[in-house]
């Protein structure tokens, strides 16, 4: 375990410049490394995994909703995706490109459109996330099980608060 807890260069230097405006020096290193951390993630997953099946970040969020929760109206997608619904009309075209979505409109309201996984979609995200978990226990193999568990609980306290 390396276990590198040090502050970087980079903190240390952002820290410096924001200290003198008398902000909560705590909160915006805890809200600042969440950013740092997800954006590394994001940049190797993308890099390193999901180029493999011409996936952006964004386009495998969007699949993997589907996969956990089935057919979404496009709102609730772009939503649950953290999405903008502009956003996900361009992430769905290339999903469907692929062949791993398709639209279906809405019974009543021929305006409002569901998407959902196809089955290549689904074989896609039964392939990919094994390996994306694999990524996820390289960003947290110097982390206990219980420093992991503190870490995903103090998360799920922060989504809350936002939330309310």
């Amino acid at each position: 375990m390396t276990r590198d807890a040090s502050v970087t260069r980079a903190e240390r230097e952002a820290r410096e410049r924001v200290e003198a405006l008398g902000i909560d020096v705590g909160a915006y290193a805890a809200v600042s490394n969440i950013f740092r951390v997800a954006n590394a993630v994001r940049n190797h997953t993308e890099r390193t995994l999901l180029s493999e099946f011409n996936l952006s970040f964004s386009g495998f969020t969007v699949l993997w909703v589907l996969w956990v929760w089935g057919p979404k109206e496009s709102h609730a997608l772009a939503r649950e995706s953290g999405i903008s619904k502009s956003t996900l009309t361009g992430v769905v075209k290339t999903l469907e490109r692929l062949g791993f979505a398709a639209r279906k409109p809405h019974a009543m309201d021929g305006r409002r459109v569901f998407v959902q996984a196809t089955r290549k979609g689904i074989s896609a995200m039964r392939n990919i996330f094994p390996r994306f978990n694999d990524v996820e226990a390289m960003v947290t193999r110097d982390l206990s099980i219980g420093e992991k568990e503190n870490l995903a609980r103090a998360l799920r306290i922060m989504l809350h608060s936002m939330e309310s």
